[in-house]
């Protein structure tokens, strides 16, 4: 969601008398009641509908299973002719690459073609693991009957978001102020100059649902144009300028922080969130549940404030039953996109790299806190999937995979959940087959206690209402109902028996499932979430288990690669994206053209290297965060009303700049930043980042509740408000020094940096003002803490520091 001024509500309203055309994606409120519409896009802020039975709304239409499949084989038989795609690096652009409908990329080309012959421009937006994009492009895109109308009245456009956030996210606003909800595949009708004029998402072949048919909305539209082109020119016009208008507005000057907002804001938030907390099965509000890290993220450092014991125990059974639920890949590990089920059980399979980047963090704060070695265990096997299934070779991380593919080599026809998902009988008939790794357990009872533990059924455990495919009829998805201590108690056996069985269990599976077909591979490698991978891999590596060594030489690896490969260090500019091509393949391509890198990519990549450098005391990271931030200021900073615009000044083609003001499946720039600011100002020592990180949270000061849109921006507040806390280790790079600092690292306090002062290097430091400051006490290690550069009495035995930071920091930790 972005910044958006009450002049929109006249938009939306002149807008729908100006067009007056039959497009309107939303069903009947009957039918939405039946069917449980969701809004299909994460992130964003909309109606709150329900996901299940929006699957059902794709299939109303179609034809049946066996002719969907003739149809498909038939393409797959006759040769296809390449569209203007081809040449494109973009996965999601290479799917449409073959497609009947002459798609042009976004570029000057296409807009110059929608110029000279006066046509509308039909923009589509997805990327290349969406299900329902994938649903459209069958359905639509590869029907020639709809790509002869698509042809002759409109310049066709196709965009790969996760590639072009920007163009995304522009038209991502117009969508959600006019409709109210938004997703993907996002349906946009611009004008030749790129004002949108008409937008949806999926669009059914044929009508249903009180939706029109695409082939109907299409002429309905080309019509339209025909007829009345200057209403839509002059309504096209008219947005751009509103857009335009509202992103150039000022803060609310009466909305400014002052002292004491941050805990005000603080017990709104939590608030909230109490209100909108399932009790049952943990999250927020009911299906589609998304983890929403930033939210976790929030509720974690909200505890530590508040030690608000029900604060904690919402973000822990959140984590709880994320873990225990179908959203977990319990057979190998990492986590899908967002469950259909209010209870995490059925669920969307696509992988996404963000969410995997964002939960390690998240089951590594939980660890911290409660010392519950699950958590652990859940983010060590997100990192365990990472590695094996979405690293290139050369260090960086894959986008992410699909949530459809083919159920045997010999189909031709992709479904979602065939990987996953399990009969009965197959996991049955694999235990038998490896019946000598379960040693003095028989295979059958090896099998009963798994069906137990992971709620099996003989028919399949997936509820019918929210399979209206049918293509999970029978399987079943992995979900623990209870828990590891009611299946011993349940079977008598000792815990490390059953863990035992589990894993060999579920190496069984892996080994078969990596016989399927895999799902599709997003080879895209995207620097904001690679970001994001950065800081999670530091956050578990700080948890300094028996894989600290590999997770932080993975981290490593990762910086390597973003500083080779996605950076140029003569413009100092980051890049945006590069492309791999498989796992185990070292092939790396770039764009022709290069796409600089966006808000995003500078954030996330700042706030990696911050978690980096507390992970390893390297101050050659903390060096390049620096550099990156002065060159995000330089590029998307607003000298006039404060806060970050997502793109470029210079940005071709883009027709606003606007500011993200929504945490949603990824925090927004400006909240990340937010952080990075407070962080750099008491690293450096420096003034002027904290008054910036003040002048951007003012900007948004008046959003409303705050705690709940920008929750990661809230946690940026209470650090701006009231503070960091500073670990000062002075001492020489030797075992003694690294121990304290181990001991730091181990605690989570979000408000917490750690600076190394030694005394032997002092060109070294970041902060001049520290290294004359802080000495050594008889000749030993020596730790200061400090808060706002008041220190506690320094500190030479390990021991003791720790009993400190508990004390400082968690006197009612449960």
């Amino acid at each position: 969601m972005f910044r958006v001024r009450p002049l929109f509500p006249w938009i939306r309203s002149s807008l729908h008398t100006t067009l007056k055309l039959q497009t309107d994606t939303s069903p009947s409120e009957s039918v939405r009641r039946n069917l449980r519409l969701p809004d299909i896009g994460c992130g964003s802020r909309s109606r709150p509908v329900s996901n299940q039975s929006f699957r059902r709304m794709a299939t109303g239409g179609e034809a049946s299973k066996e002719e969907t499949a003739k149809v498909q084989a038939a393409k797959e038989e006759s040769p296809k002719q390449g569209n203007r795609l081809v040449a494109s690096k973009s996965p999601y652009l290479l799917q449409h690459a073959h497609n009947p409908v002459d798609w042009y990329p976004w570029g000057e080309e296409a807009f110059e073609k929608a110029r000279s012959e006066n046509k509308l421009i039909f923009l589509s937006v997805g990327y290349s693991t969406c299900h329902w994009c994938h649903v459209m492009e069958h359905e639509s895109f590869e029907s020639h009957e709809t790509a002869a109308i698509m042809n002759e009245h409109f310049v066709n456009i196709k965009v790969d978001r996760e590639e072009r956030p920007d163009i995304d996210k522009v038209y991502m606003q117009f969508l959600l102020m006019t409709k109210g909800s938004g997703g993907w595949p996002m349906s946009v009708w611009l004008t030749p100059d790129l004002a949108p004029i008409v937008a949806g998402t999926y669009f059914p072949p044929k009508s249903r649902y009180g939706m029109p048919s695409f082939d109907t909305v299409l002429r309905s539209i080309a019509k339209k144009w025909e007829t009345d082109r200057e209403s839509l020119v002059t309504a096209g016009s008219t947005l751009i300028s509103a857009l335009q208008k509202s992103q150039g507005a000022a803060a609310v000057s009466d909305a400014a922080f002052g002292a004491g907002s941050a805990m005000q804001k603080l017990r709104e938030g939590i608030n909230v969130h109490k209100q909108r907390f399932d009790q049952t099965h943990g999250g927020f509000g009911s299906e589609p549940k998304f983890p929403e890290v930033p939210r976790l993220n929030f509720l974690f450092h909200g505890y530590l404030v508040t030690k608000d014991l029900d604060v904690l125990d919402m973000v822990i059974e959140t984590l709880d039953h994320i873990g225990k639920g179908g959203i977990n890949d319990h057979i190998f590990g990492g986590f899908a996109r967002y469950a259909t089920t209010q209870d995490w059980h059925n669920v969307h399979f696509e992988k996404m790299l963000y969410d995997q980047g964002q939960l390690m963090a998240a089951f590594a704060n939980a660890y911290k806190v409660t010392r519950n070695e699950t958590f652990m265990e859940y983010a060590d096997k997100i990192y365990k999937y990472l590695v094996k299934d979405l690293r290139h070779p050369l260090g960086g991380f894959y986008a992410g995979e699909d949530a459809d593919s083919l159920p045997t080599h010999e189909d031709k026809v992709k479904v979602e959940g065939a990987f996953y998902a399990w009969t009965w009988n197959e996991i049955e008939a694999a235990f038998k087959d490896q019946a000598q790794r379960f040693d003095d357990i028989s295979p059958e009872r090896a099998f009963e206690i798994y069906a137990f533990h992971y709620g099996l059924k003989s028919l399949g455990n997936v509820p019918t209402y929210s399979d209206p495919h049918g293509h999970l009829t029978g399987k079943n998805i992995l979900i623990v109902r209870g828990s590891e201590e009611q299946t011993c108690a349940n079977f008598s056996l000792e815990a490390e028996q059953f863990k035992k069985l589990l894993a060999t269990a579920n190496d069984i599976l892996h080994v078969l499932r990596d016989q399927r077909p895999r799902p599709h591979l997003d080879t895209k490698i995207i620097c904001a979430w690679n970001g994001l991978v950065l800081s999670g891999l530091c956050k578990i590596g700080n948890c300094y288990t028996a894989n600290r060594e590999q997770y932080m030489q993975t981290a490593k690896d990762l910086l390597g690669f973003l500083r080779k490969e996605m950076y140029d260090p003569e413009k100092k500019l980051l890049i945006r994206s590069c492309y791999g091509v498989a796992v185990g393949d070292e092939t790396l391509e770039n764009n022709e053209t290069q796409i600089d890198g966006f808000l995003d990519d500078y954030a996330f990549l700042i706030k990696g290297l911050l978690d980096y450098y507390k992970a390893t005391l390297d101050v050659s990271a903390l060096h390049w965060a620096r550099e990156l931030q002065d060159t995000q200021d330089r590029l998307f900073w607003d000298d006039r009303n404060g806060a970050y615009f997502f793109s470029q000044q210079d940005s071709p083609n883009v027709i606003v700049r606007l500011k993200e003001d929504h945490d949603g499946a990824e925090p927004c720039g400006n909240s990340v930043s937010a952080r990075n600011l407070v962080l750099l100002g008491h690293y450096y020592d420096e003034n002027s980042y904290l008054e910036r990180a003040g002048q951007l949270l003012n900007f948004f000061a008046d959003v409303s509740p705050f705690g709940h849109a920008l929750p990661e921006m809230l946690s940026a507040l209470l650090m701006h408000e009231n503070g960091l806390d500073l670990v000062a280790v002075v001492g020489p790079d030797s075992p003694d020094t690294q121990r304290f600092v181990e001991i730091c690292r181990k605690f989570y306090i979000p408000s917490m940096i750690i600076v190394h002062v030694d005394p032997s290097n002092p060109e070294e430091a970041s902060n001049q003002r520290l290294q004359t400051k802080f000495k050594m006490v008889g000749g030993k290690t020596t730790v200061y803490v400090c808060h706002e550069r008041a220190c506690r009495m320094p500190v030479t035995d390990p021991q003791t520091l720790e009993e400190n930071l508990t004390a400082y920091f968690f006197s009612k930790r449960v």
